[in-house]
């Protein structure tokens, strides 16, 4: 008897595992910058690459960071959002051009507008990876000290922004 209870009882065990892990978002595995400051860094901005773009533009407002590439297609999804969302002026928009060409970044802005304040150029992915950038879109709330304190894996959705993200930056700002 034992022997055909165990097989059922391990069947049954597995058989929830998987129910469960049904409900995961596959491409949200958390981050390690989560309650840390953003790290430093220091990188030239994209449209005038005799500027730079640096952690401390984070400081003394809450700040999106919108980690982006020309190359990448839901990046072109989101990008209406971030552009409807730059129009509300107490929202500061940061970009960081992930691994990109010159080019082809300013030209994405320059044909489809440009929700950023600045936009940093990572053309290497270094500062990227320091943010623990997994892929493209990734997009970050900083609160007014420079602590992170929230990651969006993938693209920005209206619902998640008028649920979590807007919430919590007006959380933050008080």
């Amino acid at each position: 008897m034992l022997r055909y209870l165990l097989p059922l009882i391990a069947f049954i065990v597995l058989t929830i595992f998987l129910y469960m892990g049904l409900g995961l978002n596959p491409r949200d595995i958390g981050s390690t910058r989560l309650d840390k400051p953003a790290p430093t860094f220091s990188v030239p901005q994209l449209m005038d690459q005799n500027k730079t773009f640096n952690n401390q533009e984070f400081l003394g407002k809450v700040s999106l960071l919108n980690v982006w590439a020309s190359w990448c297609v839901t990046c072109r999804a989101e990008h209406s959002l971030l552009m409807e969302l730059s129009k509300q002026s107490q929202i500061s928009i940061y970009g960081l051009n992930y691994k990109d060409k010159l080019a082809e970044a300013k030209a994405v802005l320059e044909q489809t507008g440009d929700p950023y304040l600045i936009s940093g150029f990572d053309e290497k992915g270094q500062v990227g990876m320091d943010w623990g950038v997994t892929g493209t879109p990734e997009t970050f709330v900083i609160d007014k000290q420079g602590i992170v304190r929230y990651k969006q894996t993938g693209p920005l959705e209206v619902n998640v922004l008028q649920q979590t993200i807007l919430p919590l930056m007006e959380k933050l700002a008080k």
